[in-house]
């Protein structure tokens, strides 16, 4: 009886692994403005709930992409755990920012 197969190989072209990281820097960027957006929104209303936003959206997005490539910059052995344990450390705090200031 023949095995089904679950996961192909693990390594990937490298066209393709430049062309993912765009696609997570261009995600990161684009998080990164609505922080921005929503920074500038909370200085002109002076809305708290928007400052708990835009500081969510930073640390969700800006932090990990800040991480990311000083990583790619500064490859350090056996610190890719390092950096993956570390952004969903700052992907989670964002996130709960976010509900916090939804909720207000």
């Amino acid at each position: 009886m023949s095995e089904l197969v679950l996961q192909a190989g693990t390594q990937l072209s490298e066209s393709l692994r430049m062309g993912l990281l765009a696609y997570e820097l261009i995600g990161a960027a684009l998080g990164v403005f609505i922080a921005f957006l929503a920074y500038r929104g909370y200085r002109r209303n002076k809305s708290r709930p928007m400052l708990f936003v835009a500081v969510g959206f930073a640390l969700a997005l800006g932090v990990p992409l800040i991480l990311t490539v000083v990583y790619l910059v500064l490859p350090i052995t056996g610190g890719r755990v390092v950096l993956q344990a570390t952004s969903q450390t700052f992907e989670v705090a964002g996130l709960l920012c976010i509900i916090y200031g939804l909720r207000l």
